[in-house]
């Protein structure tokens, strides 16, 4: 049996912004004493919750063209705690900024597809509203400017944008966990996991330093997650898709967010034009999206991991095999590897922006290096198929997050429902304040299932 200094109730492993999230719901709103947030990196949220890596966006679903009514609505509450926490601890805005929004239709098609999108998601969002040209000329001038079109022009409106740095609100709930005093916290930062094993009613977890000891685990790891659940024996009929994405810089040409319609049967966000989260003088364009063999992205060293995730069977060779030969996804991926091709790459994507801003100059856009982040798009390998939103794998006192987007904006929903799911591990002598939670985070009107 391995030797273990300490014994936790609950180890988190992965310190992201669903991981600090988790811990700031265990440390406030329960009645577990001794917990311990482990993380690789020196600092939190280093990795896809890093600035760079995302597109800073909080989701609600409002103008994501791709999301069904019953999905909206999902993302909308989780992303209207996020709102509220930071509505009542960031009152200076240093986590976030808040700009406008639409998402733009060009031609009667995406005008009509808009139109009835209003008509479907108005009472659920009733800021949006649709803005003609006239409209969206005052609010966002550079649209229209020099667009040679005759086409109809539409788009949906929100003041209700939000942008926001996921790394500063990782510190945040890692500074809301630490403020309270009457919990044993122990973060263990620059400490790689390197195995995870079980024996009797204990989990340990060895890293380079020590093995600890905990009854409960939660695998907040992105991609990683998948890695640790198949080597305990979990989620083997999973695989993963890691789509990696790419941005472009250009000067400040828009005031607030400017998506597309999403283009059918692609389950990756459209091109959209965003400032960045403080600087409205810097407008980034993207994300392009390329399948990538690696856990994250820009460290190569995660590409035997990324496979042996993956795995290297039949069933996972066919799975890819079937979703990326797909005529639209197979165009779709190929045109955005080319995208990230100096000199060539430039020249192909501007025809993308200027769908946005049609004055935009070849000059004015510049390749974002080091940004962009990785996508982990699950695979079903029995449907051989892609599964669409986060996977939860839950196993015996552990589960696994594997979050894609937008696992950002959903993660204090995500800490609520894993909080609810430890303390069942637990037991019964463990509590959940869910009620607590949900009024200081503004939501003592949901209707709360116990």
């Amino acid at each position: 049996m391995p030797v273990a200094q300490t014994v936790y109730e609950v180890a988190i492993i992965g310190a992201g912004v669903s991981g600090t999230a988790l811990l700031y719901s265990l440390s406030n709103y329960t009645n577990i004493n001794r917990i311990a947030l482990i993380e690789k990196n020196p600092e939190v949220a280093l990795v896809n919750s890093h600035r760079t890596s995302n597109s800073q966006t909080l989701h609600f679903g409002d103008i994501e063209t791709n999301y069904t009514l019953e999905k909206a609505k999902k993302v909308n509450k989780a992303a209207s705690l996020v709102k509220n926490y930071l509505l009542q601890n960031d009152a200076r805005q240093e986590i976030y900024s808040k700009y406008h929004k639409m998402v733009l239709a060009i031609g009667k098609e995406q005008a009509d597809q808009l139109r009835n999108r209003y008509g479907e998601f108005k009472s659920l969002f009733p800021d949006l509203r649709l803005i003609d040209k006239d409209q969206i000329e005052s609010v966002e001038p550079n649209v229209l400017k020099e667009r040679e079109t005759d086409e109809e022009v539409l788009a949906l409106f929100t003041e209700e944008g939000y942008t926001i740095d996921y790394q500063k609100l990782a510190q945040s709930f890692l500074q809301q966990a630490l403020a309270n005093s009457h919990k044993n916290i122990d973060l263990m930062m620059g400490t790689k996991v390197k195995r995870i094993t079980r024996e009797g009613d204990l989990y340990y977890i060895q890293t380079a330093r020590e093995t600890i000891a905990a009854k409960v685990v939660a695998v907040t790891a992105g991609a990683h997650s998948l890695l640790f659940a198949k080597s305990l024996g979990y989620g083997k009929d999973y695989a993963l898709l890691s789509v990696a994405g790419s941005f472009y810089f250009a000067p400040g040409v828009l005031n607030g967010k400017v998506y597309t319609v999403q283009l059918k049967k692609l389950p990756f966000a459209a091109i959209h034009g965003d400032p960045e989260v403080h600087n409205q003088s810097q407008t980034r364009f993207g994300p392009t999206a390329k399948a990538i063999p690696m856990l994250e992205r820009h460290h190569y060293g995660t590409i035997w991991s990324y496979f042996k995730t993956a795995g290297l069977s039949l069933d996972a060779f066919i799975s890819f095999f079937k979703i990326l030969s797909e005529p639209v996804i197979l165009k779709y991926i190929v045109k955005n590897y080319i995208y990230d091709i100096p000199f060539i790459g430039k020249r192909l994507f501007i025809k993308e922006v200027k769908r946005i801003v049609p004055s935009i100059k070849l000059s004015e856009l510049k390749f974002a290096q080091k940004y962009g982040g990785i996508r982990p798009q699950i695979v079903n390998l029995k449907t051989k198929s892609m599964e669409l939103g986060e996977a939860k794998i839950l196993g015996e006192n552990i589960l696994f997050n594997i979050t894609p987007s937008p696992g950002a904006s959903t993660c204090l929903q995500n800490a609520e429902d894993d909080t609810e799911r430890i303390i069942s591990f637990l037991g019964e002598q463990y509590r959940f304040d869910k009620n607590r939670f949900l009024q200081d985070l503004g939501m003592e009107n949901r209707q709360i299932l116990i």
